[in-house]
């Protein structure tokens, strides 16, 4: 029932295509959910940065979305959507939205107080504050949540390959389970992890190479 790590590598080794092919599958769902979540949720942040009003109105309805449980919500996003790409990516989307939400207003409202007055001194319209004060300070905190996220992506795409589809590691983890092949699901379980751990590094990666300051800041600071 809980086979040795050397039977484990062997049979992923041996089943190395079939494992490969499917690892595409989930690495595509999760990429694409995951770039879609980003680009909506600076999207909304900015808006809600922007208008107190409309903040205070929509961020208990995106913390009341977090509630619902991801087991039960999969299987509905598949029957909406069907088996394609399209709900995998939703799902995603879903599960990483709110962090990156939240961690960006955090950036925006830790902006130097100062800064801005400054900056309304010299004339400075709303635009231009964000711009130069409130977006930079918003960065640490935003790549802090993209940290998180990533992870919750990798999640989210296998709960939707469990729930229904064609392709994915969750798929395969349950075809292996249903013919016993414990070794088989916990390679995957393995790839899984490994993929995760190489997405968090690639965030990372981007995070050094778009605000190489804040490393500077840091290692100051230390």
């Amino acid at each position: 029932m809980l086979p040795a790590p050397t039977r484990i590598l062997e049979s992923g080794l041996a089943e190395r295509d079939a494992l490969l092919r499917h690892t595409l599958t989930t690495v595509t769902a999760t990429l694409t959910g995951f770039t879609l979540s980003v680009a909506v949720a600076f999207l909304a942040a900015t808006l809600l940065d922007f208008s107190p009003l409309l903040r205070s109105a929509i961020l208990p309805l995106l913390v009341v979305s977090q509630t619902l449980p991801l087991i039960a919500l999969a299987p509905l996003v598949v029957l909406w959507f069907g088996f394609g790409l399209l709900p995998k990516v939703l799902l995603v989307a879903f599960v990483t939205f709110f962090p990156m939400v939240v961690g960006l207003l955090r950036g925006f409202a830790e902006a130097d107080p100062d800064a801005e007055v400054l900056l309304r001194s010299m004339g400075a319209g709303r635009w231009q504050l964000f711009r130069f004060v409130r977006l930079p300070a918003g960065i640490p905190s935003f790549f802090s949540a993209l940290r998180i996220s990533i992870t919750y992506a990798v999640v989210g795409t296998i709960f939707a390959e469990y729930a229904g589809a064609v392709a994915g590691l969750g798929v395969y983890m349950q075809s292996a389970k249903h013919v016993f092949r414990t070794d088989l699901v916990l390679a995957a379980v393995t790839v899984s992890s490994l993929v995760t751990l190489a997405l968090f590094g690639l965030v990372i990666l981007i995070e050094r190479v778009s605000v190489p300051w804040l490393r500077i800041e840091q290692g100051r600071a230390r």
